[in-house]
């Protein structure tokens, strides 16, 4: 069996004029990310971690693992996280290395929402910003992922 726990960037900034990879989080994106950080102790530790190069996503991811704590060496940037189809994430996924049993994705919507209904068994009209899915699959390799089960969903709505 294999694990995921995908996880949004947090509430972005539209205050600056900068591309789409550089926008930064907005304060509530912070704080929510500490926020989820709380939540996310009770997770079982990733084997690896995974997030795009998109400034907001990496913000997230780094606050996320400083609080968990994971050592940031199990951090890897990868450019196909920065996708919002999902194809490229579910392409990137069932090429990672087998050894690998459970992966933390950082990265964006409709990607993460699109692809947590097709990996899991509850649906989801939408993971909000620095929202959590963890998602337990059936496959023995990532080659073979398809469907599997919800876990748990955490969102920093049901925390406020």
């Amino acid at each position: 069996m294999k694990e995921i726990i995908l996880v949004r960037h947090g509430k972005s900034s539209w205050d600056y004029r900068v591309s789409d990879r550089d926008r930064p989080l907005q304060e509530r994106g912070i704080a929510d990310a500490h926020l989820m950080a709380g939540a996310m102790r009770s997770l079982p530790a990733p084997d690896a971690v995974f997030s795009s190069p998109a400034n907001r996503a990496l913000h997230t991811c780094t606050i996320i693992l400083r609080e968990l704590p994971l050592p940031l060496e199990v951090l890897r940037l990868t450019d196909s996280l920065y996708d919002f189809s999902g194809g490229s994430v579910a392409g990137f996924v069932k090429g990672l290395d087998d050894g690998l049993n459970r992966v933390m994705l950082f990265g964006h919507n409709h990607a993460f929402t699109h692809l947590a209904n097709a990996w899991g068994n509850q649906y989801i009209d939408n993971v909000p910003t620095t929202g959590c899915v963890h998602l337990r699959l059936e496959a023995k390799r990532w080659s073979e992922v398809d469907k599997g089960q919800t876990l748990q969903a955490i969102f920093p709505k049901h925390l406020k």
